[in-house]
């Protein structure tokens, strides 16, 4: 895996190199369904019910070859809920025995003692097992009902199986930000990884974005309670812009959008990262000639993304090479420039922007189970203020469940 028609420059540092894109990513996501018994408030992709149109078995599969060819050595699925599609099993069976290692994220509805048997046995899998409380009372807020007991269960019977180090995700909310030591201790309970992830303004994230995002003095308690645990806690530079309090976060503390991360929708559509589906940030589909190596390779978009990036009105910052300006997708969906600061700007720049912005753009497409979609926030915002592995080891991997809309669900067995 190359940088994509870069000089290698001596002493340049491997984030700078990042910058301007691999021959194929780092970070591949891939939704495989809509379809998702749960209707969580902030479902980045406003998962619910099946698009017909989704991928076939056939198709998926031509997908995985030329990930396997390209040399992507790992693919985070997700959805929607993806163990409700009948073929997910298959699926990942042919990924990991085509060198492609398989995250995948799911609210464990369907992680029977067999399933769990099943994973625990393959290498090249690792599971993410979605939480947003730790608690049933916050978590089942924002999840819905019953699914703090589903989670656990499922985390249950992946620790009785000997799975190592899945992975306990949780999407950080005001409302859980004071419950980080026992998120830490619930992982530890069941032999899991935390990991933590930023609450983007994304899908039905949108609407309730204002609501739930992290208070100003949770952002600090946040980036402190980081540094604390250092390498023990996953965070998949989440939190990138939280850099400009000091002291940059481990990680690649970049929007790797179009450069080392993507994303392939459940009909095949790629965009440039996983938290901005829309037209804007759309760049072709994997049904078209050329497949998914030529978007990635040749998409209009992602090229003019891996050009020399200016700074613009965060050039001057002093973090500006730590922050980066933040998150592409935070800004385009709450109203702010691109070339702006992040909405959660630590430093504050991002407030003055989101009292006198204007119309917001709506994320593109709803899959959710309600006909009539909740009403969107106008108002101020509460802003912030304040490797290519060995093939042969195995990789490292959040989401949601469903009986599904329109879909009738083959039970997942050893078989």
């Amino acid at each position: 895996m190359t940088a994509t028609s870069v000089p290698r420059r001596a002493g340049a540092r491997l984030v700078d190199l990042f910058e301007y894109g691999l021959d194929s990513p780092i970070c591949l996501t891939w939704e495989l369904t809509y379809a998702c018994n749960l209707a969580c408030e902030h479902c980045l992709s406003s998962s619910g019910r099946r698009d017909p149109r989704e991928l076939t078995t056939a198709e998926a599969k031509a997908v995985i070859d030329e990930l396997e060819a390209m040399q992507v050595f790992y693919v985070n699925i997700g959805g929607g809920e993806p163990t409700v599609r009948p073929d997910f099993l298959e699926l990942l069976d042919y990924a990991t025995a085509h060198h492609v290692g398989v995250k995948f994220s799911t609210n464990g509805v369907r992680i029977t003692p067999e399933t769990a048997r099943r994973l625990a046995a393959n290498d090249y899998v690792d599971v993410q097992i979605s939480l947003d409380g730790a608690t049933a009372e916050v978590n089942d807020a924002v999840r819905g009902a019953g699914s703090y007991d589903t989670a656990l269960r499922a985390m249950g019977h992946l620790a009785d199986a000997g799975m190592k180090n899945f992975k306990l995700s949780v999407v950080c909310t005001r409302h859980n930000i004071p419950q980080l030591d026992d998120f830490k201790a619930l992982a530890d309970r069941y032999g899991a990884q935390l990991r933590l992830t930023r609450l983007r303004p994304s899908g039905r994230g949108a609407d309730v974005w204002d609501e739930l995002h992290p208070l100003p003095g949770q952002q600090r308690e946040l980036y402190d309670w980081l540094l604390a645990h250092g390498e023990t806690v996953l965070t998949g530079d989440s939190f990138f812009h939280l850099a400009a309090y000091g002291e940059p976060l481990p990680g690649l503390n970049l929007c790797g959008a179009g450069r080392v991360v993507c994303l392939i929708d459940p009909i095949g559509d790629v965009y440039a990262c996983p938290f901005a589906i829309h037209d804007e940030f759309l760049a072709g589909n994997v049904r078209r000639p050329g497949g998914f190596a030529g978007v990635w390779r040749e998409s209009e978009l992602f090229l003019r993304l891996r050009a020399p990036q200016q700074g613009s009105a965060c050039a001057s910052c002093t973090f500006y090479d730590t922050c980066k300006g933040g998150c592409m997708a935070a800004k385009f969906f709450t109203g702010l420039p691109l070339d702006g600061p992040d909405p959660e700007c630590v430093q504050g720049h991002g407030e003055p922007l989101l009292a006198t912005r204007g119309a917001v753009p709506k994320p593109s497409g709803d899959h959710s189970h309600r006909s009539t979609p909740r009403a969107r926030r106008t108002g101020p915002v509460d802003i912030t203020i304040g490797r290519r592995e060995d093939l042969d080891a195995p990789p490292v991997s959040a989401c949601d469940e469903s009986p599904l809309a329109g879909m009738q669900l083959a039970r997942l067995t050893d078989t």
